[in-house]
């Protein structure tokens, strides 16, 4: 039923599967786990507070062997571009400010001329759409909508005369208890 294995294959069996499975080693009665593989990794994106107009970026690269190399940059509150490199090694955080940063090329004539339109145009839209309407309009009612209606008043009258009705039945019933019992 079971077969039993000699001492040097049970041996071998073991010792494979600690050495490739686990990847485990023992040294002096100490057992330690391997380093993981390496994992190299890129990302980069690029965002800003209004749609189309890109203030940050960020862009980094590791070999997987500690070493991370990469960028960002932002624009200030004085819409100057700040940029910086930076080395991440074993050995700390190395930034490296870029002070060189070209400046922006200007608008032509005609891209300032249709950039001042847009603004323009916007900013009527905007200013629309922030004031409040003068007056305020109901709705108009439909035939079907009119009729639903005074079908309701009209079950609401007839429940309103059924109920007033039932209390004074139930105050002369009241009434008439009260005069069997005074008397």
């Amino acid at each position: 039923m079971y077969k039993k294995l000699a001492i040097p294959a049970y041996y071998h069996l073991i010792s494979t599967i600690l050495s490739s499975a686990l990847a485990v080693s023992v040294f002096e009665n100490e057992i330690s786990t391997f380093p993981p593989p390496p994992k190299p990794y890129a990302f980069g994106y690029a965002a800003g507070r209004y749609p189309g107009h890109i203030d940050r970026t960020h862009s980094e690269v590791s070999d997987g062997s500690g070493v991370i190399q990469g960028s960002y940059s932002y624009v200030d509150p004085k819409f100057q571009i700040h940029k910086v490199d930076y080395i991440a090694d074993e050995n700390g955080f190395h930034p490296i400010l870029n002070r060189n940063i070209p400046t922006l090329p200007r608008d032509t004539p005609a891209v300032a001329a249709a950039k001042e339109k847009h603004l323009l145009q916007y900013s009527i839209i905007a200013d629309a759409h922030q004031r409040l309407p003068q007056r305020a309009f109901a709705p108009v009612e439909s035939n079907a909508v009119q009729y639903a209606k005074n079908k309701h008043f009209e079950l609401f009258e007839k429940i309103a005369q059924e109920h007033a009705k039932i209390a004074a039945e139930r105050e002369a019933l009241k009434r008439s208890n009260e005069e069997k019992y005074d008397r």
